[in-house]
């Protein structure tokens, strides 16, 4: 699996990382057995880095990450966990509070069974707590040395800019995939610009990019996209015609499947460090890996943008919307 450094930080890391959202209920019950031997398969074949979040069933992924990584040297694992979220009256709320911050932060530590974070992200930006309030908490959190590193999750670049005044922002984690695009215009240049690394989410659009959906594809109890406009009505349905001829080119011409290709294409990206893949299923993750190494030319890029150009540009959920 190869490495790579993560933006200025010191992490070292597999350009494929291990994502857990996937397993914390938003996606439908979990098989717990399963879900551990796909995490362990993903250790065992060189995946370092693993994503997870106290928002990812609080506490659901993150214990189950650490039971399936137990007996693992801790020094070769890279945990990356978010925070910022709680659960409030009507569901999910945005808290960067300093206390709340705090409070999750020791919530993690115990449910992912450590001494330390090597990577917290603030998981959405908290419009009712100043940037400097979070970032001061965090930047006591490094100095006690429970977090060794402190990154962002969906924010934009001007967000980022403001945030760093108080607290330098070492990572970026956004959504990106070839029906989502639109960091390229600032977002990734300014994370290149400032040496921030960038882990992706989502690079097969929320399954979409799987080959797996259909028109009538009905979601299980509990899935998020059974209630999201994105996999329903004329958009959901032009999107998996354009997906009908990814997946064509992808094993005609380059003799490879959608899954890898999708991969392929969000690493190909300079600005792009790694893709976050997550899945229930092991046998999924080889083919996952595999496309790490997977290197698109120039003819190959042109062909994918112009299959994807007249696809709906879709967005994912908020944490409002789960």
């Amino acid at each position: 699996m190869k490495q790579i450094r993560l933006g200025r930080s010191d992490l070292l890391v597999s350009r494929i990382a291990f994502g857990t959202w996937q397993l914390g209920g938003d996606w439908g019950p979990t098989d717990s057995e399963a879900a551990t031997a796909a995490i362990r398969r993903a250790a065992d074949s060189g995946v370092t880095l693993f994503d997870t979040a106290q928002a990812y069933g609080f506490g659901v992924s993150e214990s189950l990450l650490a039971e399936a990584l137990r007996g693992r040297p801790r020094d070769g694992l890279v945990i990356a966990t978010k925070g910022g979220l709680r659960l409030g009256g009507a569901g999910v709320v945005r808290d960067a509070s300093a206390e709340w911050i705090r409070t999750g932060v020791d919530q993690s530590l115990r449910a992912l069974d450590t001494d330390y974070i090597d990577l917290f992200q603030v998981h959405w930006p908290d419009r009712k707590t100043p940037f400097n309030e979070t970032a001061d908490a965090l930047a006591k959190l490094v100095a006690d040395g429970k977090i060794r590193h402190i990154g962002v999750s969906n924010f934009n670049a001007a967000q980022i800019q403001v945030f760093s005044a108080s607290l330098p922002v070492e990572t970026l984690q956004p959504p990106y995939h070839l029906f989502r695009s639109e960091i390229e215009k600032e977002t990734l240049p300014y994370a290149t610009a400032h040496d921030i690394g960038v882990l992706v989410y989502g690079p097969l659009a929320h399954g979409l990019l799987g080959g797996n959906l259909q028109p009538d594809t009905r979601f299980g109890p509990g899935d998020w996209r059974a209630k999201s406009a994105v996999f329903q009505g004329e958009g959901y349905r032009r999107n998996l015609q354009v997906v009908a001829e990814l997946r064509a080119f992808a094993g005609r011409e380059l003799g490879i499947t959608l899954g890898q290709l999708a991969i392929a294409w969000a690493l190909a990206n300079p600005a792009v460090h790694v893709a976050i893949v997550g899945t229930r299923n092991p046998n999924d993750m080889d083919e996952a890996l595999a496309a790490a190494e997977i290197e698109l030319e120039g003819a190959a890029m042109a062909r994918i943008g112009d299959l994807v150009r007249d696809a709906l540009s879709i967005a994912g959920p908020t944490p409002e919307s789960v």
